[in-house]
């Protein structure tokens, strides 16, 4: 539009409504596919490891990170930590010593 009607990019924006910030706007993001791929092998060493310690690992390495980001590219990768199973309370000794219930409210 500027080129064609020899108008300034002030005036062009202003015409269609359009801040000049958000024409001259650069994004400053870099590519994460090296942050993924080194995320990826943390996590395939260390399988136990969640993204705070992987956020850890990774600022000691060098890496310029936020911790969201790395919480978000760690989720976005499907690396979440199974839950443990929980440990059973009661000794196997003691269930099998317990009475049977004959009607309801016998066995105490």
């Amino acid at each position: 539009m500027c080129v064609d009607w020899g108008v300034s990019i002030r005036k062009a924006c202003g015409a269609i409504c359009f801040d000049t910030s958000s024409y001259h706007y650069k994004s400053r993001r870099t590519d994460q596919a090296a942050v993924e791929m080194r995320i990826k092998e943390i996590c395939e060493t260390r399988v136990r490891y969640g993204y705070r310690r992987v956020h850890v690992l990774l600022r000691r390495e060098g890496w310029v990170i936020n911790m969201k980001k790395t919480r978000r590219i760690y989720n976005e990768l499907g690396l979440q930590l199974r839950n443990k199973h929980p440990k059973r309370r009661v000794k196997a000794k003691l269930r099998e010593d317990r009475q049977e219930a004959v009607g309801p409210n016998d066995v105490w």
